[in-house]
């Protein structure tokens, strides 16, 4: 079985801090933030969290920018960033390392990622 937050299937057999980085957007250290402020134990089973912390929970990861959101915002931040026309949008454009990393030899695996179309 498996509990529902914001419409997102969270395994109930991990520990709470794990199991709240399988939404996309929240990562090992907001997952300890939200641990924190609830007052949860980090190996607190996702089972045995009680109605009233899955309400608070809930509530609480709705106010964060997550899952398709976040995905559209980043989407919009690089049309922004290419739509500069700067050297960084041109190699963007070029799907090459775009932070100052070597490309002569070392840009093998930024050639070969699967690149959605800008």
């Amino acid at each position: 079985m498996n509990i529902n937050i914001c419409g997102i299937k969270i395994p109930e057999k991990k520990a709470i801090l794990f199991s709240l980085t399988k939404i996309y957007g929240i990562g090992i250290n907001l997952s300890k933030k939200i641990c924190k402020q609830m007052n949860i134990n980090f190996q607190k089973k996702a089972f045995y969290l009680n109605k009233n912390e899955l309400e608070y929970l809930n509530n609480f990861v709705k106010t964060l920018i997550i899952e398709n959101d976040l995905r559209i915002l980043i989407k919009e931040n690089l049309k922004r960033v290419v739509n500069l026309n700067s050297f960084k949008s041109f190699k963007h454009i070029k799907k090459l390392p775009c932070r100052g990393q070597r490309t002569k030899t070392n840009a093998k695996t930024r050639k070969k990622m699967n690149h959605e179309k800008i």
